[in-house]
């Protein structure tokens, strides 16, 4: 079962979130059946937003995370809500290209490098907060710090990982993300580089055995840490007929008519694959019930 955990320093300077998120991501690699460097890519992209996502202070609140590098698989997006149950997407879910230079799965080279990380919080307001970077390194990692460095001036560290097995299943996935609060002073960021300098790959610390918490504490050895909250987070969806339904009439009388030409429309959720099915009368009535609004 996954978990995530939230800590702060006793001191008030930072927080540390850290998250198992293997359950979550092999759901995806499940369901959308990517090859092993798309698996990766999604998986840290899906941590990402979860551990993102905890930080969300309303029950309806989310954060959505989308990556286009111009890279073979194409846009990615996961969402997540704020007890970091997230879900996800990818337009090219099978990509095959050699691995990189270190001898790793190229998530970079699969996501690509010329485009943008859009991040989306829908925070109960009118509109929502919509932030807008351009891709680091494609990593996703890298990205997540820029974003916070650059659309919310917060100084991070992130880290993820996502080790698949040769059968494609996914042995290991998880990650954290360290933030200064505004009581940091200058000790409190020489003290972060010096623990982080030689931390070994999330991955190696879950295959370890190490829990989220015991992450934090090994990551973070010259702090002392106090654990906020936890959660177990899941690959959780919540796609239903009525919320389809909402999207078919937002196609509008034109496209509408256009469907119910035919005996049978189909609708497949982009997150889960589940099959919604609507039939000619079905699409007739959405119709008529337009002309009634």
């Amino acid at each position: 079962m996954d978990k995530l955990v939230r800590c702060i320093s006793d001191d008030g300077t930072l927080i540390m979130m850290a998250a198992d998120t293997t359950q979550m991501v092999e759901t995806a690699q499940e369901i959308h059946k990517p090859s092993a460097v798309v698996t990766a890519a999604l998986g840290r992209l899906l941590t990402a937003s979860s551990l993102m996502g905890s930080m969300l202070k309303g029950e309806n609140d989310s954060v959505t995370l989308r990556i286009n590098g111009g890279g073979p698989a194409g846009s990615i997006m996961a969402v997540s809500d704020s007890s970091g149950n997230a879900r996800g997407t990818v337009s090219n879910p099978i990509v095959e290209i050699p691995l990189n230079i270190k001898g790793k799965l190229d998530v970079a080279g699969a996501v690509g490098t010329d485009g943008l990380l859009t991040v989306i919080k829908d925070l109960g307001m009118k509109e929502p907060y919509v932030g807008q970077i351009p891709i680091v390194s494609g990593e996703i990692a890298e990205d997540i710090t820029s974003y916070y460095a650059t659309s919310e001036q917060i100084p991070s560290v992130c880290a993820l990982g996502v080790l698949v097995n040769p059968d494609l299943t996914v042995k290991a996935a998880g990650g954290f993300i360290i933030q200064l609060l505004p009581t940091a002073l200058d000790d409190t960021i020489d003290a972060v580089e010096r623990c982080i300098k030689d931390i070994p790959p999330v991955t190696a610390m879950l295959t370890e055995g190490l829990a989220p918490e015991e992450i934090c504490r090994k990551v973070l050895k010259e702090f002392t840490l106090e654990v906020l909250d936890e959660a177990k987070p899941e690959y959780k969806c919540n796609c239903s007929r009525q919320r389809v339904t909402r999207a078919l009439i937002s196609t509008g009388k034109e496209a509408l008519e256009e469907m119910a030409q035919d005996e049978d429309t189909e609708v497949k959720c982009q997150f889960c694959n589940k099959e919604y099915h609507f039939s000619s009368n079905d699409i007739k009535t959405l119709i008529s019930n337009l002309g009634k609004q």
